[in-house]
């Protein structure tokens, strides 16, 4: 017997569907959630601070106090303007003897290089000659113009005596004339007598003082060419003597440019002496840097082998390669072994600030600007960029205005290499 067929039918539940949406809806939120929380986490994670050496590394704390600005520059010593003898050539010459050479300790009496030239030998014996027949001349004309002198002397003394015998005549003759003894013809003869005696007198007087100035006159015009030829014969002998050329100071002979043969002409330079004892430095001080140098300012110099104290000469007017160029007068003893053209460091004080923050140069950064430069955290091994005001600026340390405070320790070396991070690690 066949049971019938039972018919199945799916009875709906609306308030399942409801609660699977409302699941799925819940579960979608929850994950929405934790994505965005998740990525707001991931966003605010810093990435992790790079590693840096600390032996590779420069710091220094800021401190408080006086600041002492300097400069620095490099050069080298090179004589003073009154150390220094150039020998120029007197005249056209042959070089014929070298004697010293470059590097030689020499006195003022030493003979560098003996040179010959026949017609200056000649000029000069010449130019002697000339001298001592003008002195000849000269000493003869005078024993003439004295002798001449002298008979015109006597005669006039004879005038002289003449005259005063007829005056006491004249004068005896008025007495008796007074006296009644004589005529009066013969007292206006011997008055007459003694009068015409007055003047020849008087005349041979001016005669005489007038041959006196004309002998003087003579004589200086004389006495002038004699020294004329006195000085061409000096000059002549010394353009003979300066074929021996004398180092003329004590000191180190630093230049002969000649060889045995060559020819000079005159001015040219035939050797220079120097005295080592009066050297200065010549620093070269960049342009940015030179503007505050004043002469008179103290400075010190580094031989590296010694250090001498100095001050500010002169400071060139003038740019040189982006340099200017400072001399520096040296007080006191140099050190062994300091000499003309050796290398030098100088430091030159300029002012000094009392009472300012400052802290060790460093590696990059102009004064008058503001850098930024890593501050060690409290730990000491983190370091976090921060922006730094700095002022005037010394050889080795910077005055700062604002960002960093007293006691702060900040990294001075060269951190390009860190230029797109705010954080770095010291390891040890």
């Amino acid at each position: 017997m066949k049971l019938p067929h039972l018919m199945v039918m799916d009875i709906a539940r609306p308030e399942f569907k409801e609660r699977k949406r409302r699941r799925q809806i819940a579960t979608a939120a929850v994950v929405v959630v934790v994505v965005a929380a998740l990525t707001v986490v991931v966003y605010r994670l810093r990435p992790a601070a790079p590693t840096v050496e600390r032996g590779t590394v420069w710091t220094d704390s800021v401190k408080r106090g006086s600041m002492l600005r300097q400069v620095r520059g490099i050069g080298s010593l090179v004589p003073s303007q009154e150390s220094v003898l150039q020998i120029p050539a007197e005249t056209e010459a042959t070089i014929i003897r070298i004697l010293m050479l470059p590097g030689s300790l020499v006195k003022a009496d030493s003979v560098l290089v003996e040179m010959s030239d026949p017609q200056v030998e000649q000029a000069a014996v010449d130019a002697h000659l000339q001298w001592k027949a003008a002195e000849a001349e000269y000493q003869g004309q005078r024993m003439k113009l004295e002798s001449d002198l002298m008979n015109q002397k006597a005669g006039a003394a004879t005038v002289k005596a003449d005259y005063n015998t007829t005056q006491l005549q004249s004068q005896t003759d008025k007495a008796l004339y007074d006296l009644g003894v004589i005529s009066g013809l013969a007292y206006k003869a011997s008055k007459s007598k003694a009068d015409e005696l007055t003047i020849r007198n008087g005349l041979e007087d001016q005669r005489l003082e007038s041959t006196q100035k004309a002998i003087d006159a003579q004589l200086a015009q004389m006495q002038a060419k004699v020294d004329q030829m006195r000085v061409l014969a000096e000059l002549k002998q010394k353009q003979l003597d300066a074929l021996k050329v004398r180092a003329k100071i004590e000191g180190v002979l630093v230049e002969l440019p000649l060889h045995v043969g060559q020819h000079v002409t005159p001015g040219t330079m035939l050797a220079k002496v120097v005295q080592p004892n009066h050297l200065m430095a010549e620093l070269k001080v960049a342009e940015t840097q030179a503007r505050d140098v004043q002469i008179g300012e103290p400075a010190s110099v580094d031989t590296h082998n010694g250090v001498i104290a100095g001050s500010v000469m002169r400071v060139d007017p003038g740019v040189q390669n982006g340099t200017v160029t400072v001399d520096v007068k040296l007080v006191g003893e140099l050190p062994k072994g300091a000499r003309p053209d050796l290398s030098v460091d100088g430091t030159i004080d300029l002012e000094r600030l009392d009472n300012v923050l400052y802290v060790g140069r460093p590696a990059f950064g102009q004064e008058n600007s503001t850098i930024s430069l890593f501050r060690l955290d409290g730990d000491g091994r983190d370091a976090t960029r921060v922006p730094v005001k700095v002022g005037r600026a010394s050889v080795n340390s910077i005055q700062v205005i604002e960002g960093l405070h007293e006691g702060d320790t900040v990294v001075l070396s060269d951190m390009s290499r860190w230029d797109n991070t705010d954080r770095i690690r010291l390891q040890d």
